[in-house]
């Protein structure tokens, strides 16, 4: 009984530790709030890393997306706090800019990119979303 109790205690000190990592390399950085609607219409609040490149900022997802890239694809119209500013976005995925928004992300999040990118497979098929500047207006 005394092993079964330190392999199971052992076991959760490695999967906290395990996902206080993923934590921290995901949350170390610069973090953006995305503002997406649901298919009901309710506002979700994502936290991502974001880059600059050509003008534009940029997100960015993995190959097989995610609830909030779903998001983005049924309402482009997202708001985006960075630095303690909201701002409206017209949401653009532009797939053939993957190589250099990676590369960006990589050299930016360093270690974190590296392990999260571990974590999800790889970034072979990442889809880079270009945020395009839009007044309130034109967002909603």
């Amino acid at each position: 009984m005394k092993i079964a109790a330190r392999i199971t205690g052992v076991l959760l000190a490695v999967a906290i530790a395990f996902f206080g990592v993923q934590w921290y390399a995901s949350e170390r950085g610069e973090v953006v709030v995305l503002y997406a609607r649901d298919a009901e219409g309710k506002t979700v609040a994502t936290r991502l890393w974001v880059v600059d490149h050509d003008g534009s900022q940029w997100l960015r997802t993995g190959g097989d997306g995610s609830g909030w890239y779903d998001r983005l694809r049924a309402n482009e119209a997202i708001e985006l706090e960075r630095d303690d500013r909201r701002a409206y976005y017209a949401a653009r995925p532009e797939p053939d800019h993957s190589d250099v928004i990676n590369q960006l992300m990589a050299t930016k999040y360093g270690w974190g990119d590296a392990f999260i990118g571990w974590m999800v497979g790889g970034r072979a098929g990442s889809i880079p979303i270009r945020l395009v500047p839009q007044n309130q207006t034109d967002a909603r």
